[in-house]
């Protein structure tokens, strides 16, 4: 075997080990939501396309007075 055939082999197996490290960082994504707190930060995704002063709140604050 000579070098440019292992270093082929070996840029396959990097390339699959990288996509197997990036889906399984995506299903832990999507499975653990939620933090340790409680807090479910996906509903925070659209804060920065929704940021004018008559668009609703997140978490308005009556519900941040609930939860304490």
């Amino acid at each position: 075997m000579d070098i440019n055939t292992f270093s082929a082999y070996a840029y396959f197996g990097l390339t699959v080990f990288l996509v197997i490290m990036l889906y399984s960082y995506i299903y832990h994504l999507y499975t653990k939501r939620k933090s340790a707190d409680g807090v479910d930060y996906e509903e925070y995704a659209n804060m920065a396309l929704d940021d004018d002063l008559t668009d609703t709140p997140v978490v308005s604050v009556k519900d941040k007075d609930r939860e304490k």
